[in-house]
């Protein structure tokens, strides 16, 4: 079976460690790269052509500006945007439009969302 390739953006630092540790001990996932400055995302995206791509989410309820142009340049990316402050994950997806559903803000519930297993909390426009 084909591992699950992310790329992970987060900020802060701190953040990113976390995601890291959280899903880099898990047999199916590969982390195909690990992003400092979002104005990288896009030409990592480019390059790694990962499967998910988890960000930070700084406003609950609206997705980061750079998602957009990822979706419509590579709409078989997913992205779970993560807002540890609020306790709150989100998770992104292209198809006619970007979609998107809140995620369980835990381990477990990205875990979920990277396996294609989510159960949405709620759905957001």
């Amino acid at each position: 079976m084909k591992p699950i390739r992310v790329l992970v953006a987060n900020r802060p630092r701190l953040m990113r460690e976390l995601v890291m540790a959280t899903i880099s001990d898990q047999s199916d996932i590969e982390i195909v790269g690990e992003i400092h400055e979002e104005s990288e995302i896009a030409s990592a995206v480019e390059q790694t052509q990962p499967d998910f791509l988890i960000v930070a989410l700084e406003q609950h309820d609206r997705l980061p500006e750079f998602c957009q142009s990822i979706l419509q340049s590579h709409p078989q990316v997913k992205i779970i945007a993560i807002a540890p402050d609020r306790n709150s994950s989100v998770f992104y997806w292209a198809s006619l439009r970007v979609q998107s559903n809140q995620i369980e803000a835990s381990e477990a519930g990205v875990l979920s969302a990277l396996r294609g297993k989510s159960r949405p909390v709620a759905r957001i426009q």
